[in-house]
């Protein structure tokens, strides 16, 4: 049976540190808040706002919600950034996406000011990465997959790890905090021939394909480390990572749960930029 590691160990010790840093901003005057920006009100944008600000007044953050009509245009839309850019009691600015196809992601995302990109929409942030400057906003994500291994006490130097993923949001970024700690990565993709080989002889495997139970144990040996990052509902409309957990499980050397794994730290993440946000304020 495979040691579990548990998002929420990880998620509180991020929460304790982040109480003891608002505290000591407090004292100085400064109040960490988050600026969220919402175009229209899908219920699922609502019910993750809903969470975030929950998580917020649980910690001493304060949220501020800004609503717009879905039908907004781009030039709107960067003038809001600008707004927000300027606004000196916003710490960060969390937007949800994707945006609706008539506005121009890339020219908003430009908008907002890296100080404030808490999310790491901005393309400096992410060239920053790439790089291997760890001093910007990292996308919350990979850094939530990567703090849950560290907090672990997971080797990485010299590891080979194999990432299921090629987004800019999760795989390549990760790739880059991975490389940052001296492992050997492989990206693959859904269209890599001969998966369960390249898995299998890894040390560590992230997953985010999101097809529920898709990896079964012909993917992984028992010396595997699994860290599933993948969310959707099975064929039972329960919620599922990639991977077939009961199966796994009990093959595997260390796996994350879903849900309870890398989506319980990605918010505490998330949190924490706002602090260091206004922190450097």
């Amino acid at each position: 049976m495979a040691e579990i590691l548990k998002g929420k160990v990880v998620a509180d010790k991020i929460k304790e540190k982040m109480k003891n840093d608002i505290e000591e901003l407090k004292k100085n005057g400064k109040i960490p808040t988050l600026g969220i920006v919402r175009l229209g009100d899908n219920p699922d944008d609502i019910s993750y706002e809903r969470s975030i600000i929950k998580n917020c007044e649980k910690i001493g953050i304060e949220a501020k919600v800004f609503e717009r009509d879905i039908n907004m245009t781009t030039e709107e839309l960067i003038a809001l950034m600008e707004e927000l850019n300027n606004d000196n009691t916003i710490s960060g600015v969390l937007m949800f996406r994707p945006l609706p196809k008539h506005i121009d992601e890339a020219k908003v995302r430009e908008a907002l000011s890296p100080s404030k990109d808490v999310d790491c929409m901005h393309p400096m942030n992410l060239a920053r990465i790439f790089e291997g400057d760890m001093s910007g906003f990292a996308p919350c994500t990979p850094k939530a997959a990567m703090e849950i291994l560290l907090d672990y006490d997971v080797e990485l130097e010299g590891k080979n790890v194999v990432i299921v993923n090629r987004s800019m949001v999760l795989g390549k970024p990760l790739a880059m905090m991975m490389l940052n700690h001296n492992a050997t990565v492989t990206i693959c993709h859904s269209r890599t021939k001969n998966l369960p080989e390249i898995t299998k002889k890894a040390d560590v495997v992230v997953t985010a394909l999101g097809k529920a139970k898709f990896f079964d144990e012909k993917y992984f040996s028992e010396n595997s480390i699994c860290i599933d990052v993948g969310i959707s509902l099975d064929e039972e409309g329960n919620l599922s990572g990639d991977i077939d957990y009961p199966v796994v499980s009990e093959l595997v050397s260390k796996i994350t749960p879903v849900p309870g794994g890398v989506g319980s730290v990605t918010t505490s993440i998330l949190l924490s930029h706002v602090v260091e946000a206004c922190k450097r304020m």
